[in-house]
């Protein structure tokens, strides 16, 4: 029996964005009888479903309202709601090409349960901010890392902005926990991976990110968020040690290392050291016509400034200087005794 698709979008004040989305979904090369669409408008200043009732598109549409109450909850709200096995979910932000339902479709006929779709930069990337530029930097690293081991991904990968998994499943490890804010997906990846999930990396299931992000004050918070809620997640899952967030302190520059450490032991000067990273990659990004090597020193400088954000979370969530120490000692003992992979 054919799997039916549901495509759940959380929505919140992008209403001409989503126009454009669902247009290009009711072009897909997926017949309109295999996929409904759900969007759950989470509570925007002008709300989307009057604009949406007059639309008229060959699948079958429903909208649903809530105040707001955050990504990880409208999502849940959608796919509670939804009648499809497979659960198909990316950002309002994004634009899909016409066999992006088919390329994530085609993955779960193959035998594989949690599929991440490739993120790719909309095309005026490089008329975007700095940090915008390093986001696409980042997922464009691990593209090339995982092109050739499609199921070398694991559960502490997984992002919204372009995945796929079975309702059921979602269902059965109890869907997203709404009480965390940010790495929601990361974590709802790691229960799902931990309940069996096959996981693979469809480089063809492609979408175009087009963030209208521009508040760099909004970015930081968001960097430091991540490390926080990150801390949390471990606690959650102590036993992984890629869902520890000192974990990441193995993979950067070890020139960087020191910085990052002294972020997440002493958070107020990480703050401003994350501030200066950042001004002198943007002075640096301004003259990258100058040279390209300007330019990948900027996207260096950024990605300094995201971990010093980052690891200043971790530290305020240890709580103390003895508290963050006792948890890079305890990773790096885990790391030594149990390898890195665990």
């Amino acid at each position: 029996m054919a799997l039916s698709v549901s495509v759940v979008l959380a929505t919140y004040n992008r209403l001409e964005l989503l126009q454009e989305l669902l247009d290009a979904l009711g072009k897909q090369t997926l017949g309109a009888d295999r996929f409904e669409v759900i969007v759950v408008d989470d509570g925007s200043k002008v709300p989307a479903a009057p604009s949406l009732a007059g639309r008229r598109d060959p699948f079958r549409l429903t909208v649903l309202t809530q105040a707001n109450a955050g990504a990880a909850a409208a999502r849940h709200h959608g796919i509670t709601q939804a009648t499809g096995d497979v659960i198909v979910i990316t950002d309002d932000d994004m634009l899909v090409p016409k066999d992006f339902l088919e390329q994530h479709l085609k993955a779960h006929e193959a035998g594989h349960t949690l599929v991440l779709g490739l993120i790719d930069a909309a095309e005026d990337v490089h008329d975007k901010p700095l940090f915008e530029r390093f986001h696409a930097d980042q997922l464009a690293r691990f593209v090339a890392a995982h092109r050739d081991q499609p199921t070398a991904v694991r559960g502490v990968m997984v992002c919204t902005g372009n995945v796929s998994l079975r309702r059921a499943d979602y269902l059965a490890v109890g869907g997203f926990d709404k009480s965390l804010s940010r790495s929601e997906d990361r974590e709802l990846g790691v229960r799902l991976q931990k309940a069996g999930a096959k996981l693979y990396f469809a480089e063809a299931a492609r979408c175009f990110h087009r963030s209208d992000h521009t508040d760099l004050s909004v970015w930081m918070k968001r960097n430091y968020l991540y490390g926080v809620y990150d801390s949390r997640i471990h606690h959650k899952h102590p036993e992984l040690l890629d869902a520890d967030p000192w974990h990441f302190l193995w993979l950067v520059n070890p020139v960087s290392r020191g910085l990052l450490l002294l972020s997440a032991s002493a958070p107020p000067v990480g703050k401003l050291l994350s501030r200066a990273a950042y001004k002198v990659a943007e002075e640096l990004d301004r003259r990258r016509e100058l040279s390209p090597a300007l330019g990948r020193v900027a996207i260096a400088g950024c990605t300094l400034s995201y971990g010093l954000e980052y690891f200043r979370g971790v530290g305020e969530e240890a709580g103390s200087l003895r508290g963050a120490a006792k948890g890079l000692a305890s990773y790096a003992w885990a790391r030594a005794t149990k390898g890195s992979s665990s």
